[in-house]
């Protein structure tokens, strides 16, 4: 196979034009190829000849004889890498394996067990996507929690309400990034996010992918049940025996992956009167800033939009005087804002995006890094402690509505009355607040020195009257379950796995994550077809 790197093409090109240029590039004439599209990055650094660069793999026969004839710096003969399942280990199971949490880790997990002859049994807390859906809908427009079905529960995960993004910075020497990228595709994405910088695919999008997995699951052998909530662990000597659900039914197992999710925090409880070994970890907190899109756009490609390059994103980070970091996350071109709550009383927010990316504004967390240090380090727990402290003040601050405030109105600290040229696009409910009040004082400030030095980056990026609103809370697991090389707990049979067991973060390493679990399972214990 020869891989050709920076294939440079205008924005406008078609198909054909790609097709040219690497026949141009390979001096080829007549002679058959295929090609496959390996990246596609957008390069903007001259905002006046914008253009797309690509890496291609081509099929061709005398692959040496063309290396030795073109003689390019930027081309070279590769072997692909293609993701292997291992083989399987002799010892028996008993019962099928069980994995609680229908977030990607989990997904991606049962999927493979299942694809494999493991028969796995996959609880969700929360209700199939499509109900699910309803009941989010249900919240954004009445404020009436389901503290089981909502933002941060349910099929699919907290990443199904959310921009969806696709890309990861997980090193991938196996394959497994691929893998989770095609397996979307096989089940209805859209072929492109095998190749683009920045992939994503949407809420919209989203809902369907999970429930198309969730059948194949079925399909294959495994189990799917939802409104089924893990409430306690049975051991014997140290191994598991047995899981209880929804407080009265035990169900024997010698195997339980904790895919649950960064918000499970009663399931963490539960694990720690059960002498899981956990540790509080670094996370971040903040809040979600909107600008227009159009200012965004004009920064980004020196133009207000244009079909072919979509809204724009952008990633920014600052080290304040304070010696924090303030840094932008999971930033929401043309997205929403939105009530990400799961507990009564308490209020998060996130950022949502649907495929188009089409709303009138961008959105981005504004986040600064806290650690055990800044929340009491002795209690696995004191990260929970400390977010629940920040979300009740959020709450409270606007009446159980989404707090909003200025970004002028933030700096001078006090509350916001009324808005100036940016409209929130948020889904739920919002209020009038002085969201500043509810942070620390070195988090406030760092935000507002951040918010600063960016706007020195991107012209208009500290406009007065952008809206900032709060509080997000949940960028990461404040809680890591200790694991070992054979992804495996002290307790035997515990296998924490994905973001909320702190080792993941996003949709793709989360789902990469669920992957090498099912291998290190699949390693150890023969399949039930054997």
């Amino acid at each position: 196979m020869i891989r050709i790197n920076q294939l440079k093409l205008p924005i406008t090109h078609t198909s054909s034009d790609l097709i040219k240029k690497i026949k141009k590039t390979l001096r080829l004439e007549k002679q058959d190829f295929q090609y496959q599209i390996i990246r596609q990055s957008l390069d903007a650094r001259n905002k006046h000849e914008k253009c797309f660069s690509y890496t291609v793999d081509v099929k061709i026969a005398n692959e040496q004889k063309i290396i030795r004839r073109v003689k390019s710096n930027q081309i070279s003969v590769i072997k692909p890498v293609k993701y292997k399942f291992p083989e399987h280990g002799s010892e028996a199971l008993g019962h099928s394996p069980v994995i609680v949490g229908s977030g990607p880790a989990g997904l991606f997990c049962a999927w493979y067990l299942a694809k494999e002859g493991y028969r796995p049994l996959l609880i969700e807390r929360g209700e199939a996507a499509d109900l699910r859906q309803k009941k989010v809908q249900t919240f954004w427009n009445t404020g009436k929690l389901d503290v089981e079905s909502n933002v941060q529960f349910g099929e699919g995960g907290a990443g199904t309400f959310s921009d969806g993004k696709l890309n990861t910075l997980v090193k991938d020497p196996s394959g497994r990034n691929h893998e989770v990228l095609n397996r979307f595709v096989s089940v209805g994405a859209p072929v492109e996010i095998t190749y683009q910088q920045k992939p994503h695919l949407g809420t919209d999008e989203l809902i369907g992918i999970v429930q198309k997995l969730r059948n194949e699951i079925i399909e294959m052998g495994g189990t799917v049940c939802f409104q089924t909530k893990l409430t306690d662990l049975i051991f014997e000597n140290n191994h598991l025996k047995a899981i209880e659900v929804n407080g009265e039914e035990q169900i024997p197992t010698e195997i339980c992956v904790l895919a649950i999710g960064h918000s499970a925090r009663d399931t963490f409880e539960m694990l720690s009167g059960k002498d899981v070994p956990m540790e509080p970890k670094p996370f971040a907190v903040g809040v979600r800033i909107e600008h227009p899109q159009v200012l965004i756009n004009q920064a980004m490609y020196g133009e207000d939009f244009n079909e072919a390059l979509g809204a724009a994103a952008y990633k920014v980070t600052h080290q304040c005087s304070n010696g924090r970091g303030v840094y932008s996350f999971c930033m929401c071109p043309g997205g929403y804002v939105v009530n990400a709550s799961s507990e009564q009383n308490r209020l998060a927010v996130n950022g949502m995006s649907y495929q188009a990316r089409d709303s009138r504004n961008a959105n981005s967390a504004m986040i600064v890094t806290v650690r055990p240090e800044d929340f009491g380090n002795e209690d696995p727990l004191s990260g929970i402690a400390f977010q629940r402290r920040l979300e009740e003040g959020a709450f409270q601050a606007a009446d159980g509505k989404v707090p909003i405030q200025l970004f002028e109105d933030f700096c001078q600290n006090k509350k916001s009355e009324k808005l100036g040229s940016v409209i929130p696009c948020i889904k739920g409910e919002y209020g009038f607040a002085n969201v500043r009040a509810l942070f620390p004082v070195q988090i406030g400030d760092s935000i507002e020195e951040g918010v600063h030095a960016f706007g020195r980056k991107i012209p208009g990026f500290d406009m007065p009257d952008c809206v900032l609103s709060g509080i997000e809370s949940r960028t990461s697991s404040p809680v890591r379950i200790h694991r070992n090389e054979y992804f495996e707990s002290l307790k035997g049979g515990i296998y924490p796995c994905g973001e909320g067991a702190g080792y993941a973060g996003g949709i793709t390493s989360a789902a990469m994550d669920g992957i090498k679990v099912a291998e290190a399972i699949a390693k150890k214990y023969s399949n039930f077809l054997n």
